[in-house]
């Protein structure tokens, strides 16, 4: 069948987004260059590793894993990759899908995922398995689901979210489910090693490992629109179709789900944080869906420099060594209601000290129409107590 490979190029020229769609078939192979008008909603890197990839390519036969020594000092061994790559890769997945395509039915290699409970529950990518309005993609009502062992199963998608890219897919099985653990993302740190695993370009069983190079790469840093998201980002190598795969740490836990790249480069790869992951999963076994609370305030945490440079253009700018910034409010927001000024600094959230727009969003959590005191200082140092209703956010922000 054919094989399809999207990806995405900037041209600096034109500041905006080409995107190459190369269909390779068995007898010939046909090159489209298109200007999506689309594409300028999106940055300079692959907006995702697109999962539309071919299905025919050669699938790779699992490989045997060397059981070397453990180390007996605190140095890592050699075998360490391996080692923790073969833990996790028995409930290491691929999802396909079947479609229509002028009348015939296609099967397409879709991207990974990963086995987290023995009653079959599998944590993937959504853009992998349902479309831009949260559909179920295939034409066939199933998804296959397939094992290390070679074996198959079908899959249903039970919970999605598109805002974060995390989707959650069904199996059942008789015999027993390998699982994978879930490790933490918080203990990560730039230069830990880190392991991506996957079914790139549908070679099964395919892993590759590199660094962790940032811990909180922030969605705006990428260009990425829309609330406020951070990254993983790892020099590993993936491709199209590792999309809900696993990032691995070298205790064969999960700490990330591989997600997107830079097309134009090498060594950047961007994946979810774990511990965000789980709180994603939290909401779907509590309400089946992802619960986001909304103030309508635009923040940026405030460094040393950043004050220095602010108190240099306005010397009325508040004496804070910390602090969360507010340079916009959005009108009839609960925050503009609330009486939160353009400028305002955040100091105090909820009773709480806080010092970035992370501790705000920890704290807010789901506390829908849930009334949260603020204390904010103003020009001249002057300090207001606030009271903020959050409303639960729109998906389409």
């Amino acid at each position: 069948m054919d094989h399809f490979l999207r990806k995405a190029s900037f041209s600096s020229g034109s500041k905006s987004i080409v995107r190459i769609i190369a269909i390779g078939a068995a007898s010939a192979g046909l090159l489209y260059l298109n200007n999506n008008p689309d594409s300028r909603k999106f940055p300079l890197f692959l907006s995702r590793v697109d999962p539309a990839l071919a299905g025919d390519v050669a699938k790779g036969a699992p490989v045997a894993v060397g059981d070397g020594g453990k180390p007996s000092c605190g140095c890592l061994g050699r075998d360490f990759i391996a080692n923790a790559a073969a833990k996790i890769a028995p409930a290491v997945v691929n999802l396909s899908v079947q479609q229509d395509l002028n009348g015939f039915t296609t099967v397409r290699s879709m991207c990974s995922g990963t086995i987290i409970d023995a009653d079959g529950t599998i944590l993937t990518c959504a853009h992998g398995v349902v479309d831009s309005q949260g559909r179920q993609l295939t034409t066939k009502g199933k998804i296959d689901v397939t094992l290390q062992d070679g074996r198959t199963f079908e899959g249903t998608v039970v919970n999605s979210d598109l805002h974060s890219d995390i989707a959650i897919v069904k199996i059942k099985s008789k015999t027993p489910l390998p699982t994978a653990k879930l490790g933490s993302s918080s203990k990560l740190r730039p230069g830990d090693w880190v392991i991506a695993m996957g079914t790139p370009l549908s070679l099964q069983n395919t892993v590759t490992a590199g660094i962790v190079s940032c811990v909180d790469r922030k969605s705006s840093d990428l260009g990425l629109g829309g609330m406020r998201r951070e990254y993983l980002q790892t020099d590993c190598a993936i491709n199209a179709g590792n999309s809900g795969g696993p990032l691995v740490n070298i205790d064969g836990e999960i700490v990330g789900v591989n997600i997107m790249k830079v097309a134009a480069a090498d060594g950047l790869s961007f994946s979810i944080p774990i511990d965000s992951v789980s709180k994603i999963i939290e909401h779907f076994k509590k309400s089946g869906r992802v619960i986001r609370p909304w103030l309508g305030l635009k923040m940026l945490d405030l460094n040393e420099l950043i004050i220095s440079q602010l108190k240099e253009r306005d010397s009325k700018f508040p004496d804070v060594e910390k602090g969360i910034l507010v340079p916009m409010v959005t009108p009839g927001s609960p925050a503009d209601r609330a009486g939160f000024h353009p400028g305002d600094v955040v100091i105090e959230f909820d009773g709480k000290p806080v010092q970035s727009i992370k501790e705000i969003v920890e704290i807010m959590d789901d506390r829908i129409g849930k009334p949260l005191n603020v204390v904010v200082k103003r020009a001249n140092n002057e300090v207001v107590k606030l009271t903020v209703i959050p409303e639960e956010a729109n998906p389409d922000m």
